[in-house]
């Protein structure tokens, strides 16, 4: 799964912020998470292997937007037909707020020794919250940098707006 830039890297600064209370973001768009490696490389490596019948891009804004037609879609490229009761249970249990109360998504059987006591994996679930992130340069500099880092890119995969 693809997440925007913005999003993630929203989501990835809010994560290490809260693992360790603060951290400096740089213009670099480097993923703390992806070792040595900026979301432009993140994201390139994986669209260069789109085309490849056994990848698929999808999306978190595009799940958010339509759960059901996106589980279906991961269903087709598995060669997966599920029953309706079936599609409804994934979908049920798949929706953002069953993940954040699930003991094996949430890390809250994790070890103190690794995870902080009151710290949460989880945000809000909405797309659209990177805009609480980032500074209106930090977006000037993502827009600018964009074109010229991952050139045909397709936008929509990413509804940013």
């Amino acid at each position: 799964m693809a997440q925007g830039q913005r999003g993630l890297q929203g989501a990835q600064r809010g994560f290490c912020e809260r693992l360790q209370g603060s951290m400096h973001w740089g213009e670099e768009w480097v993923l703390p998470l992806v070792p040595c490696r900026s979301w432009f490389d993140h994201v390139q490596g994986w669209m260069s292997m789109k085309e490849k019948e056994n990848v698929l891009v999808v999306s978190y804004e595009e799940m958010k937007k339509d759960l059901r037609n996106t589980v279906e879609k991961i269903c087709r490229f598995l060669g997966k037909a599920l029953e309706p009761s079936e599609l409804d249970l994934v979908l049920e249990n798949s929706s953002f707020q069953a993940m954040k109360e699930n003991e094996l998504c949430n890390l809250s059987t994790a070890s103190r020794e690794l995870i902080p006591e009151n710290f949460k994996l989880t945000r809000k679930g909405i797309v659209g919250d990177w805009k609480n992130h980032f500074t209106p340069a930090q977006t000037q500099a993502f827009e600018e940098t964009l074109p010229e880092k991952l050139p045909g890119l397709p936008l929509e995969l990413f509804p940013w707006d």
